[in-house]
C-alpha cells in the first residue's frame, strides 16, 4: 500500500497534504505518529465520565491534527463534535461521538495497514 492509497482508504486528501508538507517522507512521519496520540482515548474517557471541557479539548486536538494532515473524513466528524461540545454538551453528542469513533477506526486501520506493509 502506498501512502496515497492509505489516504484514499481513510477518506483523506493526499494531494492537499502533499501541497502543504511537500515531502512524502515528512507526511509519512506524521501519519505514523498519529497512532501514538492519546487524544481519542482521552475523548472517550472524558465523555464517559462527563468531563465535557476535557472532551472538548480532546475533540479539538483531533480536529486540528486532522486538518494538518488532511484526514478529511475524521476532520469533519471531529469538527462537528467539537462544536457540539464547545458550550457544554448538546443532545447530538452521543451520535456525533459514534461517527467520530467509526471515522477514527477507519483512519487508524488504514494507517496500520500502511505501517504493516512498511514493516515498521
Amino acid at each position: 500500500m502506498t501512502l496515497e492509497a492509505c489516504y484514499a482508504a481513510m477518506g483523506a486528501d493526499y494531494s492537499d497534504v502533499l501541497s502543504r508538507l511537500r515531502s512524502e517522507r515528512l507526511i509519512q512521519k506524521f501519519v505514523l505518529k498519529f497512532l501514538d496520540d492519546k487524544s481519542f482515548e482521552l475523548l472517550s474517557s472524558s465523555l464517559e465520565s462527563g468531563s465535557y471541557e476535557e472532551a472538548f479539548r480532546a475533540s479539538h486536538t483531533i480536529k486540528g491534527m486532522c486538518q494538518n494532515l488532511s484526514f478529511t473524513t475524521l476532520m469533519h466528524s471531529s469538527s462537528e463534535l467539537t462544536e457540539a461540545l464547545r458550550n457544554g454538551p448538546t443532545p447530538e453528542v452521543p451520535s456525533l461521538f459514534e461517527k467520530v469513533s467509526a471515522d477514527y477506526e477507519m483512519t487508524v486501520s488504514a494507517i496500520r495497514a500502511y505501517q504493516s506493509e512498511l514493516g515498521a
